[in-house]
C-alpha cells in the first residue's frame, strides 16, 4: 500500500523488459518504491533488470514468466504477480508489444495474429484479471501504454495501429467501469519512442525517450487525467489530425 506520503510501495510491469516500464521503475524505486514485480518471457534480460533496480535499492524484485502469444495464460499470469508481490499492489503496468513488420505482416495472417495478440488480447484479458484483483483490495492504480499509432490508424501501420487502437478502446472503457471502485486506469498515449522496439527506423515527428514517457508516467500517479499524451502537444496535433479528410490523410508521409 502506498506509503504515509502516497508513494507507491509496490509495482508489477506486466512487460519486464520494456525500456518504457523500466525507466518508470527505476524512478519509483528511487522515491521509495521497495517490490517491483517483473513479468514478461526474456527471463535473461529480467535477470539484469532485477539485479539493477535491487542496486538501486529495491529490496524484492520477483521475476514471473509470461508469454503475450498465449491468452489463456492471462488471468494467471496476473495472479501469479500478486502473488509475488506478498500483500497488495499500489500500481500495475501493462508495457508489452509487439511493433511487427507491417509490409510482411499484412500478407501473413498469422503474423496478424501475433501482432493482435501480443498489442491487444492477452493485454485485454490481464486486465480484466487485474481490475478484478485491484477492486478486491480496493485500491490501486493501472498504467496501460498505448500508442498514437491507435488514434487514427494508418496505411503505413494498420497491423499495429489497428491492435493498439484496440488496447486503448478496452482501456478507456474499463477506465470508466472502475469509477467509483477506488482503483484507477490511466492510459498513457506516446508517439514515437527511441527504444529497443524502434530501434533502426526513422524518427517521426515529436520523437521522445523511454526516460520521457517515464516521467509522464510518474505525474500521471498524481493526476486525474483519464488519458496522458506524451510529449504533451501531440493532444493538439491529433485534435487535428482526428478530422482530416482521409483523402488528405493517405497523402501524408509515412
Amino acid at each position: 500500500m502506498n506509503d504515509a506520503f502516497g508513494k507507491p510501495q509496490s509495482l508489477i510491469l506486466l512487460g519486464g523488459t520494456s525500456d518504457i516500464a523500466l525507466a518508470f521503475a527505476e524512478r519509483l524505486v528511487a522515491d521509495r518504491c521497495r517490490t517491483v514485480v517483473l513479468a514478461g518471457r526474456d527471463r535473461t534480460g529480467m535477470e539484469a533488470a532485477a539485479r539493477h533496480l535491487l542496486a538501486d535499492g529495491a529490496t524484492s524484485v520477483p521475476i514471473v514468466d509470461a508469454d503475450a502469444t498465449d491468452v489463456a495464460s492471462a488471468a494467471q499470469v496476473v495472479d501469479d504477480a500478486f502473488k509475488a508481490a506478498e500483500g497488495d499492489v499500489d500500481v500495475l503496468v501493462v508495457a508489452v508489444g509487439l511493433l511487427g513488420h507491417q509490409s510482411a505482416d499484412e500478407r501473413d495472417p498469422g503474423r496478424v495474429a501475433e501482432v493482435t495478440t501480443v498489442n491487444y488480447t492477452w493485454p485485454a484479458a490481464t486486465l480484466a484479471r487485474a481490475a478484478e484483483r485491484f477492486a478486491e483490495q480496493g485500491h490501486g492504480r493501472i498504467l496501460v501504454l498505448s500508442s498514437v499509432a491507435g488514434v487514427r490508424v494508418r496505411r503505413a501501420n494498420y497491423v499495429y495501429g489497428a491492435s493498439k487502437a484496440g488496447l486503448d478502446g478496452y482501456a478507456l472503457g474499463l477506465s470508466e467501469a472502475l469509477r467509483g471502485s477506488g482503483v484507477a486506469l490511466q492510459v498513457i498515449r506516446p508517439g514515437f519512442v527511441h527504444s529497443k522496439m524502434t530501434e533502426g527506423l526513422d524518427a517521426a515527428p515529436f520523437a521522445t525517450t523511454p526516460d520521457v514517457v517515464a516521467d509522464a508516467m510518474v505525474g500521471a500517479l498524481t493526476s486525474n487525467a483519464q488519458v496522458v499524451w506524451v510529449p504533451g502537444a501531440l493532444r493538439f496535433v491529433f485534435g487535428v489530425l482526428r478530422n482530416v479528410p482521409q483523402a488528405a490523410w493517405r497523402r501524408l508521409p509515412g
